[in-house]
């Protein structure tokens, strides 16, 4: 295996990381949560949902080829949830633009890792502009999982080790 295959296939691993930390706080969720916005100036779940669903969708939809910020997309849209945006198909947009992302990334040959991508008419270098994208991820799935476990106050099924239990989980490696 290539480095740049390897390199690949640790990005993919980390993107389905943060996919399914998200995707188990959410479960954990009933729809009025969901949609619960716990200040004037914060997002919903669903809203962050919504965002990251429009973001990757664009970003990674024609990747090598197209501005990564495609004229389509709404960005101030993606912060208002309208009457179609029901839990059921901001989870399925979530769904396809995962997708998207993951067939993207596992087309890519060696050849284009040294290639050049646009972002908003900026020019990145394809591992800058995943880096981009898993750093933007990442910030909005930790958004996701610290509001569900702010609006879950009762029976939350902690997605890391939880409080208190560091030393039992660390045990069969500290020998």
């Amino acid at each position: 295996m290539s480095v740049w295959n390897a390199y690949r296939d640790d990005i993919v691993f980390t993107f389905r990381k943060h996919q399914r930390m998200a995707e188990q706080a959410m479960v954990q969720l009933d729809s009025d949560d969901f949609f619960r916005k716990p200040g004037k100036h914060s997002n919903s779940v669903g809203i962050i949902v919504k965002h990251l669903a429009g973001n990757l969708k664009s970003r990674w939809t024609d990747f090598l080829t197209g501005d990564g910020d495609k004229p389509e997309r709404d960005r101030d849209a993606e912060f208002i949830l309208g009457p179609d945006d029901t839990r059921s198909k901001l989870l399925a947009d979530w769904g396809q633009a995962w997708s998207v992302l993951l067939a993207s990334l596992a087309s890519l040959e060696e050849s284009d890792w040294t290639r050049s991508v646009r972002i908003r008419g900026e020019e990145h270098s394809v591992m800058q502009a995943i880096h981009r994208s898993l750093t933007h991820t990442a910030y909005h799935v930790g958004q996701i999982v610290y509001l569900a476990r702010l609006l879950k106050t009762d029976g939350w099924n902690w997605l890391t080790i939880p409080p208190g239990q560091s030393k039992q989980f660390g045990k069969p490696y500290l020998k």
